[in-house]
């Protein structure tokens, strides 16, 4: 069964920032004669990594919404020099862009089931990826995007 996380995009301040981001990280694995993706670390190791594997996605929350997954491609367990063990996430090149959701403020990552998890942009067949970010907040605030 497929299952997700969801992590604050700590630095970000737009879906443009985060997109940037992950382009430098794609180029950089290129030039070093790797695959084209990103990663990010955490300290704690997911124990449904095998969920996680299955089809799952990292949703970046950035200021405050939903606003974009990536593919989870790998999990890989580490120990830093300082002797603490981390994780660090494997993310497909691509940032599929979602419909804005409301999320809280919390430290970490959390586990989003499937059905909870918000829908692509442009899953929903609208044009509506040049629209300014600031009035896809909004119309996701009032419940109609």
């Amino acid at each position: 069964m497929t299952l997700h996380m969801i992590k604050l995009c700590v630095g970000a301040d737009s879906l443009a920032d985060l997109r940037e981001w992950v382009a430098e990280r794609a180029l950089v694995a290129v030039a070093a004669g790797l695959e084209p993706q990103s990663s990010h670390v955490t300290r704690m190791v997911p124990k449904r990594a095998d969920e996680l594997l299955d089809g799952g996605s990292l949703y970046w929350v950035i200021k405050g919404q939903v606003a974009a997954r990536q593919k989870l491609l790998d999990i890989k367990t580490f120990t830093g020099g300082d002797g603490i063990t981390r994780c660090e996430l494997i993310l497909g090149p691509e940032v599929i862009e979602t419909a804005p959701a409301p999320r809280r403020p919390f430290q970490g990552w959390r586990y989003l089931d499937p059905a909870s998890a918000p829908r692509d942009l442009n899953a929903s067949g609208a044009n509506i990826e040049e629209m300014p970010e600031d009035l896809k907040r909004e119309l996701a605030e009032l419940g109609l995007l």
